[in-house]
């Protein structure tokens, strides 16, 4: 005979005894997150309302002083002086130096030179095109190469010309008027044919001797 004793039937309901179904529960986020979400939102807020310039796309054009201020819609203002003087430090200022002298035999000083001082014709015309062959600056010879910046489909257009050029004219003590915009695009139009540099025998015409 088995000593074996038969479990006892549990009287409980099949369908009680299941596991109840899974539901999905809502957890509220703590009040420290939310606090800090807020947070974090108002900073964005303040950082966007300092620093975005309005959505202004010249706010930070290296050219131009005065955009996205507070009178959002007015025309920027740009100072050539400061502008010319950026593109000087960019691109002449390795062959003419900082202080505008050149180096000596090989590239002519632009302080106190009667090229720079005496008109704005020849000048434009050599930035444009360039020049070449011996040139005679405060009665030194010099024999070198000075590069196009302006011709046909350049990225230096009529105002960043006429910015540069107004800089040296009135840097290290040169007295030469400011360069106009509009002188530029006229020389431009009158000299659009022309695909070589310029000679100091060309430019005799355009380059007045006091």
């Amino acid at each position: 005979m088995s000593d074996a004793t038969p479990n006892p039937v549990d009287p409980t309901p099949a369908h009680e005894r299941e596991n109840p179904e899974p539901h999905e529960q809502e957890n509220f986020p703590s009040l420290l997150l939310l606090f800090l979400c807020s947070i974090l939102v108002f900073v964005s807020a303040l950082y966007l309302q300092r620093y975005s310039g309005n959505f202004d796309p010249l706010v930070y054009n290296e050219e131009v002083q005065g955009a996205g201020s507070a009178a959002a819609g007015s025309a920027a203002v740009v100072d050539p002086i400061a502008a010319g003087k950026r593109l000087f430090v960019n691109n002449c200022v390795t062959c003419h130096q900082a202080n505008g002298q050149g180096l000596a035999g090989v590239y002519p000083p632009l302080a106190g030179s009667d090229w720079v001082n005496d008109g704005e014709e020849a000048l434009v015309r050599i930035l444009i095109h360039g020049m070449s062959g011996p040139v005679v600056v405060n009665g030194v010879t010099y024999n070198g190469a000075m590069p196009a910046f302006g011709p046909l489909g350049s990225n230096w257009k009529d105002d960043k010309i006429a910015h540069v050029l107004t800089y040296i004219r009135q840097e290290w003590g040169n007295k030469g008027a400011p360069v106009t915009k509009e002188t530029v695009a006229r020389i431009r139009a009158e000299t659009a044919a022309r695909t070589k540099a310029w000679t100091a025998p060309e430019l005799a015409e355009f380059h007045p001797k006091k």
